[in-house]
C-alpha cells in the first residue's frame, strides 16, 4: 500500500468537504438546525399576527367614535400607537382578557393606511 497517495486522498476530501460546507453555508441556501427553528418560529407568529390584525381593525371598525379616534391616534406619536389600541380594546382578541401588544402594533400600521 502507497501510504503516500492515500494520506493524499484523505487531505483531498477533508479539504473538499471544507470547500463544500463553506460553499453550501454561504451561497447554498443551506442553515443550522437553531437557525431554522428561529425562522420556523417567526414565519408561524407573523402568520398568527396576519391573521389577528384584521379582527382587530374589524373592532375598530365596530367602535362608534372610530373616526376621532383614528384622528387622535394619527396625530399621536408612532411609538405611541399600539398602546392607544390596547387601551380602546380593539387588540384584545374575542375570548382573551388581554390586548396583544404585537396585534396592536400590526393592527395600528393598517388602520393608519385608512384614509390615506
Amino acid at each position: 500500500m502507497n501510504w503516500e497517495k492515500i494520506k493524499l486522498g484523505l487531505w483531498g476530501a477533508v479539504g473538499g468537504a471544507i470547500v463544500l460546507a463553506i460553499i453550501g453555508f454561504t451561497l447554498g441556501g443551506w442553515v443550522t438546525g437553531g437557525t431554522a427553528q428561529k425562522t420556523a418560529e417567526e414565519t408561524a407568529e407573523n402568520a398568527v399576527l396576519d391573521r389577528l390584525a384584521p379582527i382587530c381593525v374589524e373592532q375598530f371598525n365596530q367602535d362608534s367614535e372610530k373616526d376621532q379616534k383614528l384622528t387622535a391616534m394619527k396625530e399621536g406619536n408612532s411609538w405611541e400607537r399600539g398602546g392607544y389600541i390596547e387601551k380602546q380594546g380593539w387588540a384584545t382578541m374575542p375570548g382573551e382578557k388581554n390586548p396583544d401588544s404585537r396585534v396592536a402594533e400590526r393592527c395600528g400600521n393598517m388602520l393608519m393606511k385608512i384614509g390615506q
